[in-house]
C-alpha cells in the first residue's frame, strides 16, 4: 500500500474491494490468499521489476511467485489465469517481433518471466492467457519512462544537455498503464484461452521520440553518442555506469533536500542491462484484432505532465521540476 497516490487508496474502500496482504513468494501464503473465495479470473500483476538487483531476487520474486500463483489456481478451477510477463523476451531492430515462442531474452527479468511462462503453459487444466507489454508508463510509474524524465529535470538543474547513449532510432515500444489494465480485462471478457498477446500502443516509440517530450517539458537539449562512441563506453561498463549514476545521483539529493522531500521512491539511478543496446520492437496488431482499442495511442506532453504532476501531489517529487509556463503546451506539438 506503500506510495499509493489518493485515487488509488479511494478504490481500497469501496465496499466491491476486499484487500489480502499475502507473500506470493511462499507457498502456504499463496494458498491462503485464495481461502475463502472462489474467483472467475487471476490476474497476475506481481512480481519483482526494480533492475539491479541479484539473481536469486528474479528466480524467487518472478519464477517462484508465478509458478505458486498458476499451481494454485489450477487446482482450484479458476476458469482463466492472466499473466503479465514481459515484452522483453525478444529483440530487432527492424521487424515488430510478434507473440513468438522461442526467445532469446535480453534481460534477466525477460529471462525470468520467459522461464515463469514456460511453467504456466505446463500446468495441465490450467486456461492461461499471457501478455507481453511494453514499456509501461502512467500515474504511478517509478521504473518504465519516469527515470528519463528525472534525468531530464537534473539536466535542466544543472544547466547541461542530455546526452545519450546509441542513436534516435532504438525501439522504445510502449503502453500507457490504463490501456493495459483495460487491455487485460478485455482479453479476460474475450476468454480466449492458451495465447499470447503483445500490448504495446501504435505509437512505435523511439528513444528519439521520447527525448523530444522530455526535452520540451524541461527545456533542456538532448543528443545521442552514437554506436562507435557508445560501443567505447559499453567496453568499460562499468566504469560508464558508475559515471552516470555519480553525474546524476548527487543534484538529485541536492534537489530533493531543497524541496525538503527525504522519503522518495523516484531515482534516476541506472543499472548495467539498461544502457544495452536492444530495442523494444513488437507486433501488437494481434491484440488490436482482438477488438481493443488504445485511450491512449501515443505518449504526450501532457501524460508525462500528468506522471510528474502525481508524484508532486504526494511530495515525492520537488513542487518546481518543470516550468510552469510548458504546462499548457499542445501535446501533439511536442512530438
Amino acid at each position: 500500500m506503500a506510495w499509493l497516490n489518493v485515487g488509488h487508496k479511494k478504490l481500497f474502500t469501496d465496499p466491491k474491494i476486499k484487500f489480502k496482504s499475502a507473500n506470493l513468494i511462499r507457498k502456504e501464503s499463496c494458498e491462503a490468499a485464495f481461502e475463502e473465495e472462489e474467483f472467475d479470473w487471476a490476474i497476475n500483476a506481481a512480481g519483482e521489476t526494480k533492475t539491479g538487483q541479484v539473481e536469486a531476487v528474479y528466480k524467487e520474486g518472478i519464477l517462484g511467485l508465478s509458478s505458486n500463483i498458476a499451481k494454485i489456481v489450477a487446482g482450484r478451477g479458476v476458469s482463466l489465469f492472466l499473466e503479465i510477463s514481459s515484452g522483453q523476451l525478444e529483440s530487432s531492430e527492424k521487424k515488430p517481433v510478434p507473440e513468438v515462442t522461442e526467445c532469446h531474452p535480453w534481460s534477466i527479468i525477460g529471462r525470468y518471466k520467459f522461464e515463469a511462462e514456460k511453467v504456466i503453459k505446463s500446468i495441465p487444466g490450467l486456461n492461461w492467457i499471457i501478455v507481453r507489454p511494453g514499456i509501461v508508463y502512467g500515474p504511478g510509474d517509478k521504473l518504465g519512462l519516469t527515470p528519463r524524465m528525472l534525468v531530464g529535470a537534473i539536466c535542466r538543474y544543472l544547466g547541461t544537455e542530455m546526452k545519450l547513449l546509441w542513436d534516435h532510432n532504438l525501439k522504445m515500444n510502449t503502453i500507457h498503464v490504463k490501456d493495459l489494465a483495460r487491455a487485460v480485462s478485455h482479453l479476460c471478457q474475450r476468454r480466449r484461452t492458451c495465447e499470447i498477446y503483445n500490448a504495446v500502443d501504435e505509437s512505435e516509440s523511439t528513444q528519439d521520440t521520447i527525448s523530444k517530450i522530455i526535452s520540451n517539458i524541461f527545456n533542456v537539449e538532448y543528443d545521442f553518442c552514437g554506436t562507435t562512441m557508445s560501443k567505447l563506453a559499453m567496453s568499460e561498463s562499468s566504469n560508464t555506469v558508475q559515471y552516470v549514476n555519480e553525474k546524476h545521483l548527487e543534484p538529485w539529493l541536492k534537489m530533493c533536500t531543497a524541496s525538503n522531500i527525504h522519503n522518495t521512491p523516484l531515482t534516476p539511478y541506472i543499472d548495467l542491462e539498461s544502457l544495452h543496446n536492444k530495442h523494444l520492437n513488437l507486433d501488437g496488431s494481434k491484440l488490436r484484432s482482438e477488438g481493443f482499442e488504445f485511450y491512449y495511442p501515443k505518449p504526450t506532453f501532457q501524460t508525462f505532465i500528468e506522471v510528474l504532476d502525481d508524484f508532486i501531489s504526494m511530495n515525492l517529487l520537488p513542487k518546481d521540476i518543470y516550468t510552469n509556463e510548458k504546462k499548457n503546451v499542445d501535446a501533439e506539438s511536442s512530438q
